[in-house]
């Protein structure tokens, strides 16, 4: 792989490589990056990897080398502290609850001795503290030159740290919000990289699709007008048509987005063909431009009004944009709850965006672990527009045949037959799997992460293995991610219940972890209305979305949800998939040959076997 990556590096060339789990994929573009001299940009799929590179890999690397290149670490600027914010918070202390209180002082003591101003790096207030939302640096509250706190910005001095690297680590949002949105001046400072590298490409697909597109929540607008009758009552009290007109504007809002709701609309295009809503809507926008009118008489007065005005002129420019539905190559997206409705512009095919994006003179890498369906790279390359990239698949060098089993149990029914029990109303397919997570649970004396692919099934699994099983159980939900990890690790024969944010990015070593459950294939929701628009659109053009969206990642998500159990070379462990159709449809071909050569059975007691001798 080393090699590989020097060939792109010297030939300024793209390559797509998928490096299977005990590759050492991270060294093996490390060392031939750093020898390189050239600048570069490592882009990781999470902030937790892009931590555990520069903390811990890339100063290994360096001493193994003996070469100290100039290396920094850039995040997104709401992960560090804002000065001027945390000041204007503090000036108004008095109001606080005494828990919020508690954590602002806790933050202003830190900050003074902090260096860098990297929240992530405060330890002794909560993550989920309210007080953090309302100190970190933001887009909309930076004043830039005239902040007087600008010579000692904490968001300012991590670019220019970054802009004088050799190596620079960011993850795969900031990499695109730099590029696609100027979002923090720095791909502006540092236009032209020699190297990128995508560690965890996998992901980038999906990322592209936001970027590329646009989100609109309504909760954005709510919150501006109700800040627009604030800023009335407290510093324009002259102007009472500010008040008036932003509150015609949010009832004009309320009946738009009830009428969504009602209508249980997901695709926008077809608001087109109801009269109703669709003049709901470009009445809400009537009432918007004649709030921007009044707000233009004002601007100047007062910062915050003039904050606002700029924010209502951008969303009410989405929201025009988004009415008119005009781009063919677009899905037009709704999702609703009952507050709120978040408006999705997604392209159907990114493959032209990325192909311009990835054309610069520079030596574009792709990596992850899980990026070949059916020993082909090509859904990754096409899906991105890598037109000329190498492809190389390197398998990984464990035994599995002889470390890991696949069971997909015979006995089990049809996950669509419901067959509703008297005694406890839960599904006669839902009993089965707990039998089976029992078993396999107590067979591996705990040691065993449960993975679903939807919070319901997960909660009810949670509340019928109550009882049955005699190990400590985590749930997803309890705590933190990394808190829960941290107890399953201490506890030593503990089971873990999680959804998706556990089929990746989690490494549990050894005999920790012997047993990995998956219920069902991951096959995204029919229901899910992105997937709906994309789908409708492929489908006009004579393209099955099956085969080109639901199933290629599925299989990649699978096979993260797979790369849970053998993370090194002594590992053994028993993976248990209680879903039939990847034997019994012909698409579970394109599952198995792309997951690694497990011994398979179909018989749970010879995995229950196997489980038992992993001590």
């Amino acid at each position: 792989m080393a090699v590989a990556v020097a060939k792109a590096i010297v030939h300024k060339s793209t390559l797509v490589l998928e490096a299977g789990t005990g590759v050492g994929k991270t060294y093996a573009y490390l060392v031939p990056a750093i020898l390189s001299g050239k600048q570069v940009i490592i882009s990781t799929g999470s902030k937790n990897l892009q931590e555990q590179l520069f903390i811990k890999d890339l100063p290994q690397v360096l001493s193994v080398l003996g070469v100290s290149p100039r290396v920094a670490l850039l995040k997104g600027r709401n992960n560090y502290l804002c000065q001027l914010r945390l000041q204007s918070v503090m000036e108004d202390a008095s109001r606080y609850e005494a828990q919020y209180l508690d954590d602002l002082l806790k933050i202003n003591q830190w900050a003074i001795l902090s260096k860098d101003g990297d929240i992530g790096n405060l330890t002794t207030v909560s993550e989920f503290s309210r007080v953090i939302n309302q100190v970190v640096s933001t887009k909309e509250s930076c004043t830039g030159k005239r902040c007087e706190f600008y010579d000692s910005c904490f968001t300012r001095k991590a670019r220019i740290k970054a802009i004088e690297a050799k190596i620079i680590v960011v993850n795969h949002h900031l990499f695109f919000a730099d590029r696609l949105l100027k979002d923090t001046g720095f791909a502006e400072l540092l236009p032209d990289p020699d190297i990128v590298i995508f560690d965890e490409a996998h992901l980038l697909p999906d990322i592209c699709i936001n970027y590329f597109g646009d989100n609109i929540t309504t909760r954005e607008l709510d919150k501006c007008l109700n800040g627009l009758i604030e800023i009335h009552k407290q510093q324009v009290r002259d102007s009472i048509q500010i008040e008036q007109v932003s509150f015609r504007c949010l009832q004009k809002l309320s009946q738009w987005q009830q009428g969504l709701i009602t209508h249980n609309i997901d695709n926008y295009r077809h608001v087109l063909a109801n009269k109703a809503l669709a003049v709901a809507g470009w009445d809400l926008i009537d009432e918007l431009t004649s709030l921007q009118r009044i707000l233009t008489a004002h601007l100047g007065r007062v910062e915050a009004l003039d904050a606002c005005f700029e924010t209502l002129a951008a969303i009410c420019e989405r929201l025009r944009l988004f009415f008119e539905c005009n781009d063919p190559n677009a899905a037009y997206s709704v999702d609703t709850t009952a507050k709120h409705v978040m408006l999705r512009v997604a392209p159907i095919n990114i493959a032209k965006q990325c192909e311009a994006l990835f054309c610069q003179p520079t030596s574009w890498i792709f990596t992850s672990a899980t990026l070949q369906v059916q020993r082909q790279l090509l859904h990754f390359t096409q899906e991105m527009g890598l037109k000329s990239a190498d492809k190389i698949i390197l398998d990984s060098p464990f035994d599995y045949p002889n470390q890991a089993m696949l069971c997909v149990p015979r006995h089990l029914g049809q996950r669509q037959r419901h067959i509703q029990d008297d005694a406890d109303n839960i599904s006669y397919y839902l009993q089965q799997f707990v039998e089976v997570c029992a078993k396999a649970v107590n067979a591996a004396q705990g040691r065993t992460f449960i993975l679903f692919t939807s919070h319901q099934m997960l909660k009810l699994v949670a509340n019928a293995l109550v009882g049955k099983i005699k190990y400590p159980m985590l749930v997803q939900g309890q705590a933190s991610k990394q808190s829960l990890l941290s107890k399953y690790r201490q506890l030593g024969n503990a089971v873990l219940l999680g959804t998706n944010s556990f089929w990746e990015g989690v490494d549990v070593r050894g005999k920790l972890l012997s047993c990995v459950i998956i219920d069902k294939l991951p096959f995204i929701s029919p229901d899910n209305t992105l997937y709906k628009a994309r789908a409708s659109n492929i489908a006009q053009q004579q393209q099955d979305p099956f085969a080109n969206i639901s199933l290629p990642q599925a299989v990649i998500a699978l096979k993260q949800g797979v790369g849970r159990l053998i993370r090194d070379e002594k590992d053994l462990g028993v993976l248990i998939l209680c879903d039939n159709r990847i034997v019994n449809r012909p698409y579970g071909e394109a599952f198995l040959q792309s997951l690694p050569p497990m011994h398979r059975t179909r018989d749970l007691d010879t995995a229950l076997a196997f489980l038992k001798t992993i001590k």
